[in-house]
């Protein structure tokens, strides 16, 4: 039985069996007071279906890779039409010298009259050209509408896994960045022998837990989202002390979803470009709040006097592409943000839109 699957798995077992379906409806949807027999039946739909396969592959393997996808079209239509009269003197050939010969006595009153019509004759009846020629075409067609559904779902497919990818490469280069600077906190608390490094420990362990077991999805909660931020908040809390003062207001009245990382990518790089160079007190101010289902998140940081343009700005700058480059893969154009880099101070405000 997998053996018979495998095989009709491969496409030239796919077109076999579409040529067998398209012979089979011809065949045994006739009405036979027309004809002798199935056999005759079968001779009559076997040349139709004969003259159908080579329009069909013409036209997909020569004609539209040749002339219509390079943009052809006039040559296209052109060699499309020369094809269809061909096979139209084809069809025409088998019918008067064979078919219409070998079957004339079983013919009714009026189709014998048409027999007689001879073979360059019928080729000025432009409607029953017209006819055939649609007759002709149309099992290509379908094959092309199949082909064309085909490629689509492997597009799909492919595309689904290229933005899994990305984003999974994108999570690995904004996790290490958030704990090493975890780390170097509980560092820093170890070398003054600080009481809150217990708390510091417990909140990174959350922090780890949510990160490398709860947020693989493409979505998660916005509620769970805001404890790891609270978490953050704290831990820089913990080792800037009175250096920074912190304000997260959030007004969520309703738990909607949100793709994992996104917010706390900004908040890191307010605490690395705003706090860690401030020798006086710096300000960080957050904000999240729903529009209807729409997320609007902001956050304000001030800038210190002796802030550095180089590496530090590199850094900054590579940390926010990785973000927007997110934002495109998962929201599309479903999302605003803004930007403001003034001389005291940044502002980022973004905006998620549900769909």
């Amino acid at each position: 039985m997998d053996t018979i699957k495998n095989y009709l798995e491969k496409p030239f077992a796919k077109h076999i069996l579409f040529w067998i379906v398209v012979f089979s409806s011809f065949v045994f949807s006739r009405t036979m007071s027309y004809y002798k027999g199935y056999f005759h039946v079968f001779e009559v739909y076997f040349i139709i279906v004969s003259i159908q396969i080579i329009t069909a592959y013409t036209s997909i393997y020569i004609l539209i890779p040749k002339f219509l996808n390079k943009k052809k079209i006039f040559l296209f239509a052109f060699y499309l039409i020369a094809l269809l009269i061909a096979m139209f003197l084809l069809y025409n050939f088998f019918r008067v010298y064979y078919i219409d010969l070998k079957y004339f006595e079983v013919y009714a009153i009026h189709m014998k009259e048409y027999a007689k019509i001879p073979y360059w004759e019928r080729f000025s009846d432009f409607p029953l050209f017209l006819s055939k020629s649609i007759l002709f075409i149309t099992p290509g067609g379908l094959l092309l509408m199949l082909e064309f559904y085909r490629n689509q779902q492997a597009f799909l497919k492919l595309s689904e896994q290229k933005k899994v990818a990305e984003l999974t490469a994108l999570k690995n280069q904004l996790n290490p960045h958030f704990l090493f600077n975890t780390l170097n906190n509980i560092y820093t608390l170890s070398l003054e022998k600080s009481d809150k490094t217990p708390e510091v420990i417990e909140r990174l362990a959350d922090i780890l837990d949510y990160m490398l077991y709860r947020c693989d999805d493409t979505f998660v909660s916005l509620n769970k989202e805001i404890t790891l931020i609270e978490n953050y908040l704290a831990l820089e809390k913990i080792r800037y002390g009175k250096r920074v003062n912190i304000s997260f207001t959030k007004d969520v009245e309703k738990d909607v979803n949100i793709a994992p990382l996104i917010l706390l990518t900004f908040i890191e790089n307010a605490f690395k470009h705003g706090v860690s160079q401030e020798l006086k007190t710096a300000e960080i101010n957050i904000s999240i709040t729903l529009q209807g289902d729409s997320i609007l998140f902001s956050i304000y940081n001030t800038k210190p006097n002796n802030s550095l343009k180089t590496t530090d700005q590199k850094s900054k700058m590579l940390g926010l592409k990785n973000v927007i480059k997110q934002l495109d893969l998962l929201y599309l154009n479903n999302y605003d943000l803004e930007i403001k880099d003034e001389q005291k101070s940044y502002t980022t405000t973004l905006k998620l839109i549900q769909k």
